[in-house]
């Protein structure tokens, strides 16, 4: 009886791992913030540092970075932080603030004016610039 119960809970795994891998991500901002879906790579990469007059403040969710990375900034994890090591010593720059999950980012895009984040669960309600 133990071994089955095992074995199913393997399956499941087995068939909710793939699921999970390719699950919607939603670039999400302030309501100060108004983006095209297009502006997030350049926003996320320090060549976009505002919104008309709206101080762009992004930050990172450290839960799902590979996957944001992969997806939308075309990029992995090594790449990222060698392009904001350069923009620290040529710019001034600092990186995004990582943050250590989607209530996290939520909760600082929502009180935060020119913030913008990515979550990997529906926000409902919020200002979603893109799904990806």
């Amino acid at each position: 009886m133990r071994n089955a119960k095992l074995a199913r809970s393997a399956v499941l795994g087995l068939i909710l791992a793939p699921l999970a891998a390719i699950a919607d991500g939603y670039v999400i901002a302030h309501s100060s913030v108004n983006v095209a879906p297009g502006d997030v790579r350049e926003i996320y990469v320090g060549n976009m540092q505002f919104a008309g007059s709206v101080k762009l403040v992004p930050v990172d969710n450290g839960a799902v970075q590979g996957d944001f990375l992969s997806k939308v900034i075309k990029t992995d994890p090594d790449r990222y932080a060698t392009i904001w090591a350069k923009k620290g010593f040529r710019d001034g720059l600092n990186p995004p603030p990582v943050k250590s999950g989607d209530a996290e980012v939520m909760d600082f895009v929502k009180r935060t004016p020119g913030a913008i984040g990515y979550v990997s669960t529906n926000p409902g309600g919020a200002n979603i610039i893109v799904k990806y």
